[in-house]
């Protein structure tokens, strides 16, 4: 079955009920970590805050890497919920659910070796391994939880309830901070008990999702066809899916690796002002992901139900709010860069060079955007292949622009560089747009 056109209606409203959640749960996840650092930074020992550094640095990597299970997951449940295909949505549930445990039960098993082998590769003091090691042997087990409550972000975005994810975020950062705060500061646990505090707060997060699904879940249970479920079409879709997202974020984790390397080649001075930056950037990307993230629920829904008229306005509205936050992120940057630096550093040297650098930060919102906007409906639609090829299309050209604008403009041409790579990433997307279009046009057709 089918949703009527007029159940499906995009409205300003709309759109800030879906990105408002989002916008406030992102801003609490840089939060963890500077708790994370803070408590760790209150014992007598210094080499503890460079272990969980390490130890948190070898989890982000590794987290990042699953990313395609809450993007992946996002696009089926939207198109299936737009299009009311209840048993699909259900089916899709449990399909993502039971991948996400799989994963995470392998992560675990293969954890020991990548530990050591992130250890190895990343090369510190014997005391600052020793401890990095102890924190990652005990976050390791925390794989499963993690990767359900990727998924569960996913369903509730494709579901439209970003507030059911507000709350799960809100409850996984909330607990991990007090638990830092008790296991640290009053019980004295070190390096182990900021891990704990992670491992635990992650299966809160979990148990939190599973009950905000739980009427969903049971109606899938209740229905449970093992052949429908494991269905060779459905699951090549996923897999398909989930393989471009993966091979797109490599690339984009690789082009900030880049261009962490190539400001390493430049000095240690160059090195920490470019790493403040990038941490704007980051902070930035969070906020503007919640426009994102709301063009994912809302295209997808549109392209589902094939409703051309709410994709458009989907597409217009969220890119219209998300294009007025880029601005005031750049007027924010601009007016109170200088102090905000100040916040990450006080040595001189490395805020003078930032400030050097700062006006590509507060030009980048504005050339960030679009590329996330068009991530999302991207996402929503799930015309990954498409995502896949303009970002190794892009990668490739901003890896040979650096060639000459690093010789050519020093950091400034690495800047310049980044921004070339997020225009580059807008307008291949850009190219593959009207492919969604015709899409919905003929399943529009085909309905009628």
């Amino acid at each position: 079955m089918s949703l009527a056109r007029g159940q499906l209606v995009v409205t300003h409203r709309k759109v800030w009920l879906l990105a408002g959640p989002i916008i406030l749960s992102n801003i609490s996840v840089p939060l963890v970590g500077a708790v994370d650092t803070a408590v760790v930074g209150h014992l007598p020992e210094p080499q503890a805050i460079g272990a969980v550094a390490l130890g948190a640095l070898i989890f982000s990597f590794l987290y990042w890497g699953f990313g395609f299970l809450r993007m992946g997951t996002t696009g089926f449940v939207a198109q299936a919920y737009g299009a009311g295909n209840w048993r699909g949505l259900s089916d899709t549930l449990l399909r993502v659910l039971l991948l996400a445990l799989a994963l995470g039960l392998v992560t675990v098993i293969a954890g020991w070796p990548l530990i050591d082998f992130a250890l190895y590769l990343l090369e510190s003091s014997a005391k600052v391994e020793g401890l990095a090691a102890d924190y990652a042997h005990i976050r390791i087990w925390s794989a499963p939880a993690v990767l359900c409550v990727y998924a569960f972000t996913g369903i509730f975005i494709g579901m439209h309830n970003t507030r059911a994810a507000f709350v799960m975020q809100l409850v996984l950062n909330i607990s991990n901070m007090l638990l830092d705060l008790l296991f640290v500061l009053g019980f004295d646990w070190g390096v182990e008990g900021v891990a704990l505090a992670s491992l635990i707060a992650e299966y809160l997060a979990m148990l939190v999702g599973f009950y905000l699904l739980r009427i969903q879940l049971g109606n899938a249970l209740a229905g449970f066809d093992l052949v429908r479920l494991l269905d060779r079409e459905s699951l090549f879709k996923l897999f398909n899916a989930n393989v471009n997202i993966f091979i797109r974020t490599l690339c984009l984790l690789f082009a900030f690796s880049y261009f962490t390397a190539m400001s390493a080649r430049q000095g240690e001075v160059i090195l920490a002002a470019n790493a403040i930056l990038l941490h704007l950037q980051s902070i930035m990307a969070y906020g503007l992901d919640g426009f994102a993230h709301a063009v994912e629920a809302l295209a997808g829904s549109a392209y589902g139900a094939n409703n051309q008229r709410q994709f458009r306005k989907a597409v217009y509205l969220t890119s219209f709010w998300g294009a007025l936050l880029a601005l005031l992120a750049g007027v924010v940057y601009l007016l109170l860069g200088e102090p905000i630096i100040k916040l990450f550093t006080s040595i001189d040297s490395v805020v003078g060079t930032a400030l050097v650098y700062l006006p590509w930060m507060v030009v980048a919102p504005l050339i960030s955007v679009w590329s996330f906007q068009l991530d999302g409906i991207f996402i929503g639609t799930s015309h990954t292949r498409e995502m896949r090829n303009a970002m190794i299309v892009s990668l490739l050209a901003y890896l040979a622009l650096l060639q000459w604008l690093i010789p050519a403009y020093g950091n400034h041409g690495l800047f310049l560089g980044l921004a070339v790579f997020m225009l580059i990433r807008a307008l291949s997307l850009v190219f593959y747009f009207p492919g969604i279009e015709a899409a919905i046009r003929v399943g529009g057709e085909k309905q009628r």
